[in-house]
């Protein structure tokens, strides 16, 4: 038996460690254990060299993965695996290789053989016993034992814990998915859930569901009060349950997440507008029905400030923004046009409606399907035009002011900008027949 002359310094504090871990677990047994036989054979079992070579002896029976099987079938017999992800799939899909290798490791196999997982993930100095096996630690090995062949054969033992247990396979209780291929034949994959990366997202959901933090953030806004700090709500979602009573049978981390998996809703959102109502007893929709949409106000708003601002300068950004501008205020008139669109044909012929003809055979356009008359003078008036030259007048008197009366010659270039853009609105208008 070959001793070492001087153990590392650090080896007693991971020494104090191990003993601090199996003294507290021995504490937990006895605690519950009330016969004297087995109190003295739980004694004799929690020396440490005894429960070090026990625990050693056991890792075969665990195996550390990111991605586990059992999460498809309990009963599944196939291959977990430990992977940091595909890097090459980049920051647009979310997936193990978000994590950049910070995901917490899940464990799999024998349940009974998860206080050797516990045991390894012990921090010292800032690295788990498992890094420190892993690495051959010389601190580790003669805290272990002061017999350093066995501290190496137990080391080499525990460091085995992050790889597999034998060649890959798959299971008929595993999921199966035949992906085809140019030359007819296929790939059979057998997806695997991914259990750290679900750890993460769980971890954070309930960090926002249940902290203290996020208690007192709603809390002061059921009270209406100012709080340093927001919080975040998760609607609709679902929990998904593995392993039943028993969810450390699944993984180690799906007992810790007591065997729930957080599903997030994947639904349309529910959209719950006021009723659109015809422009009745108004001769155009310009200057109220449109004009004073929340959107609309702000949008000419915003662009009536921003000339007043640049009213004596003239470049490339200026005219970018006010163009920019111009198309937000054309689109929402597009979409007013379409909201009134969907009203039951014939509306404009109501007695209470004041419209002129022009919008009426723009907001009106499927009266046409039943009234000939009406269908006929669509057809043959220019109503395109006027519609664009009303919008011109109201944008123009709408955004008119003191320093910058619209239509003046030194403004012609505002002008210019303001044709193209109704240009482009009446081509949107032919769209629509």
């Amino acid at each position: 038996m070959a001793t070492p002359s001087a153990p590392p310094p650090d080896a007693p504090r991971i020494r104090a460690l191990i003993d601090g871990f199996l003294q507290e677990r021995l504490k937990t047994r006895l605690d519950a254990c009330k016969d004297d036989d087995k109190r003295q054979a739980l004694l004799d079992s929690h020396q440490p060299e005894t429960w070090i070579a026990d625990a050693a002896h056991r890792v075969g029976q665990i195996q550390q993965v990111t991605h586990g099987l059992k999460y498809t079938h309990p009963d599944a017999r196939g291959t977990s695996l430990s992977s940091q992800g595909n890097p090459a799939a980049g920051d647009a899909l979310v997936g193990t290789h978000t994590l950049n290798g910070s995901g917490v490791p899940d464990v799999v196999g024998n349940a009974a053989a998860l206080d050797v997982h516990k045991f390894l993930r012990l921090d010292a100095d800032g690295k788990t016993l498992l890094a420190r096996a892993i690495d051959a630690d010389p601190a580790l090995a003669a805290a272990l034992t002061d017999d350093v062949e066995q501290a190496q054969a137990w080391m080499a033992a525990f460091a085995g814990l992050g790889g597999p247990k034998d060649e890959p396979k798959s299971h008929t209780l595993a999921k199966q998915i035949y992906w085809p291929l140019d030359d007819g034949e296929y790939h059979l994959l057998s997806p695997l859930f991914p259990t750290s990366l679900v750890h993460r997202v769980w971890s954070t959901i309930r960090e926002d569901r249940f902290s203290d933090t996020a208690k007192a953030a709603r809390e002061a806004r059921r009270n209406q009060q100012p709080h340093p700090h927001g919080f975040r709500e998760y609607p609709d979602f679902a929990i998904q349950n593995f392993g039943g009573t028993k969810p450390q049978n699944i993984s180690q981390l799906n007992s810790e997440r007591y065997g729930e998996n957080y599903l997030l809703a994947s639904i349309p959102p529910s959209w719950h507008s006021d009723p659109v109502r015809p422009p009745l007893k108004v001769e155009t929709v310009f200057d109220h029905w449109f004009g004073r949409r929340p959107r609309v106000y702000a949008l000419t708003n915003t662009l009536g400030k921003f000339l007043l601002r640049v009213h004596d300068v003239n470049n490339v950004d200026i005219r970018h923004k006010r163009a920019e501008l111009v198309d937000l205020i054309r689109d929402e008139l597009v979409q007013f046009a379409a909201e009134l669109h969907e009203l039951p044909p014939g509306w404009s012929s109501h007695a209470d409606c004041r419209l002129n003809l022009d919008e009426r055979y723009w907001l009106d356009p499927r009266r046409g399907l039943e009234d000939a008359t009406f269908a006929a003078g669509r057809t043959a008036s220019e109503w395109r035009d006027a519609i664009c030259g009303r919008f011109g007048n109201w944008l123009n008197a709408r955004l008119n002011s003191d320093r910058i009366p619209m239509g003046d010659p030194e403004h012609q270039e505002w002008s210019t900008v303001l044709d193209s853009k109704l240009r482009m609105m009446r081509e949107e208008l032919d769209l629509d027949d």
